[in-house]
């Protein structure tokens, strides 16, 4: 069976994590896991925790041989809305050099091509001097609830290793292949605002309380200046700005601010002060607004003041930033400016740290890096090279992997990201799909970025 055939069955099973309703989806595709770590011939540990399973898959051998920790997850994100998607997302399709389904880019095919990359190395050399430890989660795309305690009980094992090598992160095409430098971290919140202890009739009422939803969007405006950037005292407290060589890799991103704007659909490009907008996602933080609502909400007009309102906050957070710190920064704003004749609740959602690697060779890269990693960083860019037919970049990126700030945090391990998806990928909507060349590609990169790691 070839590696297209194998990531289509993989999709086939519906591991929404989210939603117990799929669990014998979520049971499907770790069983069919578990087969793929046994037939590359790894030894197989289902581990259990309070939600869903992680499997490990283990490759032994002297403590003299480096030691990789390849990550993956197998569980994808809800496949809703189904009306708009072109074929069912969990019935695997072939269209235009592309596989389509849930989960083919996020996170079952990168990871397979990193199993079946491995699988075909060990079959063409078996004594191959190189221990793997492969990580596969299903709670990624809820955020890893259960994995501070599966690293609290595994952490001495996993510290042994060298570093860790994932494809979670993005590339431009297939062109271009990225690797992943840094993540940026995120907090979150819910801000709830309350008035009056029931909606009132804005006629008979209007003009003597103050309404929630002015109050919210009064307080949702006060955490930007004028110029886009964020109005919360310490926020860009110890934000490490990008390095020259990190700026100078970005001018060769085959992407124009243009096409950029064309992309996303929109007319302008907005960013904050000291960003040019493609730095802007990569390099700056960020306060976003992701939900907001109150009052009436369905058709026509209803004359009420709402009881209560509520927005959603998340801010991007970039190397010299602590989530804990910001957090606290945050709260203590939003109390601030909480107007008189309101209430507020605020509910925290998730918090992680931001991740940030100097790869070897570069201006800043730490003189005592560990020489597996130091050389692994010097071999992905001729795996690639020879796969792909051009050199990665080596860039940051703006989205946020939180379980690598946790594996840094609790074991010390850096990590090697090759960017296995596009933006055309779809992640997370209708439509999700992964390009056919790219799985050709990467397992061939992968197989020889192990070997060189080895076999240096």
């Amino acid at each position: 069976m070839n590696a297209v055939d194998i990531i289509s069955d993989y999709v086939r099973f519906p591991s929404v994590s989210t939603d117990p309703a799929f669990s014998q989806g979520m049971a499907g595709a770790r069983e069919f896991a578990a087969k793929l770590l046994a037939d590359a011939g790894l030894r197989v540990e289902t581990v259990q925790t309070p939600l869903h399973p992680i499997l490990l898959g283990r490759r032994d051998g002297p403590a003299s041989w480096p030691h990789i920790v390849l990550y993956g997850h197998y569980d994808v994100q809800p496949a809703d809305p189904l009306a708009l998607w072109t074929t069912p997302p969990f019935d695997p399709q072939i269209r235009n050099g592309r596989l389509y389904g849930r989960g083919a880019a996020d996170n079952k095919g990168p990871h397979t091509i990193g199993i079946l990359g491995l699988a075909s190395l060990l079959r063409r050399r078996p004594d191959l001097p190189l221990r793997v430890t492969v990580l596969l989660e299903g709670e990624e795309e809820i955020g890893s609830p259960s994995f501070p305690g599966f690293l609290g009980k595994y952490k001495g094992e996993l510290s042994k290793a060298d570093f860790v090598l994932l494809s979670d992160t993005g590339s431009p095409s297939a062109k271009q292949i990225v690797v992943t430098t840094g993540l940026r971290g995120i907090v979150g919140l819910e801000l709830r605002v309350k008035g009056p202890k029931v909606d009132l009739h804005s006629g008979l009422h209007g003009g003597a309380v103050f309404n929630p939803i002015q109050a919210l969007a009064d307080i949702c405006a006060s955490l930007h200046n004028a110029d886009g950037s964020v109005n919360i005292p310490g926020f860009y407290d110890g934000v490490l700005p990008p390095a020259q060589w990190e700026r100078d890799e970005l001018r060769k991103f085959p992407l124009s601010e243009a096409a950029y704007r064309k992309f996303l659909g929109v007319n302008a490009l907005y960013s904050q002060p000291g960003f040019t907008p493609l730095e802007a996602v990569r390099y700056g933080p960020t306060l976003e607004f992701n939900g907001i609502g109150g009052g009436y909400q369905g058709e026509g007009g209803k004359t009420v003041i709402p009881s209560e309102a509520f927005a959603k906050i998340t801010c991007r957070l970039v190397p010299g930033q602590d989530a804990s710190r910001v957090l606290k920064k945050l709260t203590a704003a939003l109390k601030s400016r909480i107007p008189k004749g309101i209430t507020a609740e605020i509910i925290v959602r998730q918090g992680n740290n931001p991740y940030h690697v100097i790869p070897s060779g570069r201006p800043g890269a730490p003189k005592n890096a560990n020489p597996v990693l130091a050389r692994a960083f010097d071999a992905v860019g001729s795996a690639i090279a020879t796969a792909f037919g051009k050199p990665p970049l080596f860039l940051r990126e703006g989205g946020s992997v939180p379980i690598i700030g946790d594996i840094k945090t609790e074991t010390g391990l850096d990590s090697l990201m090759v960017g296995l998806f596009t933006p055309d990928s779809n992640l997370h909507a209708p439509n999700e799909n992964l390009e056919i060349e790219i799985i050709e590609r990467g397992m061939r990169a992968y197989e020889l970025l192990l070997e060189k790691i080895a076999t240096p």
